[in-house]
């Protein structure tokens, strides 16, 4: 089976487990095709196999006026129009700007024989996959990794011709069906990205921290306000203020590469006298957020809305307890008190007395640190994903 392998701005700070994913499908006899519209920022290229990974990328986003010219006078126009017709001429501007990476999407996979394309974003990066299609490629599917609207316009168009679709929870099963109606393909495979827990995991035994020592705090999420960075900042000033000597570490960069949010949350740390309590390490590589945690005697992400959560996943797999957030679908991967701790979103305070209490309980610690990793290898292992998606192109196959 020859897959290409369609993920927006590849590779990212967060694209670890695409990386993943490629390499279980070529474990199991899969030629993947990797694509993406274009490369991401500088500063969010952080992994040791950025270079490998950007070497294999065939990048479709192209701003040569020739070429718009050649894709807009060699494709039939009337399939977009009537395309247009049944979701609405607002989607008239995406189609203008996606058409000439369709047609060079076009052009690789007839020039490489491919079966099939999976689109890994229900945004631009499916509409490209559609408008190939709709021009006489190859057939496509998409992943549903968040809430519709984070996607933009025209998600019938993306929606109605692709073969299948993954999505992560049946939280946003459900708001898919409500948006999309009659639109939504036939087969849904219900299954989350996983991680490598042969990879991420302890080579010797959690250990709590003693009473009184400093409390290790590590977390990871790029900076964003949705992920709750400043909250999880305002646990630690309100833990010092208690006299806990707490130390928070996190990993992750704002999407412009450093000059965006991360200057609101330097502020903050500034603003809050933290200066030798939180530290922002920046975009850095799977391998570093592995001894960071492996390192730390707690995860925490005290995120406003995540779809499910990757993070959450890596610490677990480490067996690194963890506290997160009840917010979006993070409760159909984690049963609070079981797996894991949750605590109410944009609380701080809370998340402050969860972090006391659970530090204080060195058995509950233990205890949450195996479970963590038991769940996450049951259920969230990286093949598992790559499993679904040939499952889903072998029994879909026109």
């Amino acid at each position: 089976m020859r897959l290409g392998y369609l993920v927006p701005q590849f590779p990212g700070q967060t694209h670890i487990f695409f990386w993943r994913e490629i390499a279980e499908l070529e474990a199991r006899g899969i030629d993947v095709h990797i694509l993406s519209t274009q490369p991401p920022p500088t500063g969010l290229i952080a992994h040791e196999w950025s270079k490998e990974a950007i070497a294999r990328t065939t990048y479709l986003a192209s701003k040569n006026p020739l070429n718009m010219l050649r894709a807009a006078l060699h494709q039939p126009w009337f399939q977009f129009i009537a395309q247009m017709r049944l979701d609405g001429a607002s989607v008239a501007k995406d189609i203008a700007i996606c058409l000439p990476a369709a047609t060079r999407l076009l052009d690789y996979a007839q020039a490489q024989n491919l079966d099939h394309i999976h689109v890994h974003s229900c945004a631009r990066a499916a509409l490209i996959a559609a408008m190939c299609k709709h021009m006489g490629g190859p057939e496509y599917s998409v992943t549903l990794h968040g809430p519709m609207s984070d996607y933009g316009r025209a998600q019938p168009l993306k929606w109605r011709a692709a073969r299948f679709a993954t999505i992560i929870t049946r939280k946003l099963e459900a708001e898919a069906r409500e948006a999309l109606g009659d639109t939504m393909p036939a087969q849904i495979y219900i299954r989350a990205m996983g991680v490598d827990t042969e990879v991420l995991k302890r080579t010797v035994p959690y250990i709590a921290p003693a009473n009184g020592a400093p409390l290790r705090v590590f977390s990871c999420a790029r900076l964003n306000i949705v992920k709750g960075h400043q909250d999880a900042m305002e646990a630690v000033y309100m833990l010092r203020q208690k006299g806990v000597d707490v130390h928070l570490e996190i990993a992750g960069e704002d999407d412009a590469g450093g000059s965006g949010y991360r200057r609101v949350l330097e502020e903050r740390i500034s603003a809050l006298g933290l200066q030798d309590h939180v530290r922002l390490l920046g975009a850095i590589d799977a391998g570093a957020v592995k001894a960071k945690l492996l390192d730390a005697h707690l995860f925490v992400l005290a995120s406003w809305h995540e779809p499910l959560g990757v993070a959450y996943m890596e610490a677990m797999s480490c067996g690194v307890p963890t506290i997160g957030t009840d917010a979006g679908g993070v409760t159909e991967m984690i049963k609070s008190g079981q797996t894991a701790i949750l605590v109410p979103p944009k609380e701080p305070g809370k998340l402050a007395d969860a972090i006391l209490q659970l530090t204080e309980d060195q058995s509950e610690l233990l205890r949450l640190s195996a479970a963590g990793r038991a769940h996450i290898e049951a259920h969230y292992h990286a093949s598992m994903g790559a499993e679904t998606l040939i499952e889903g192109i072998r029994a879909n196959r026109a």
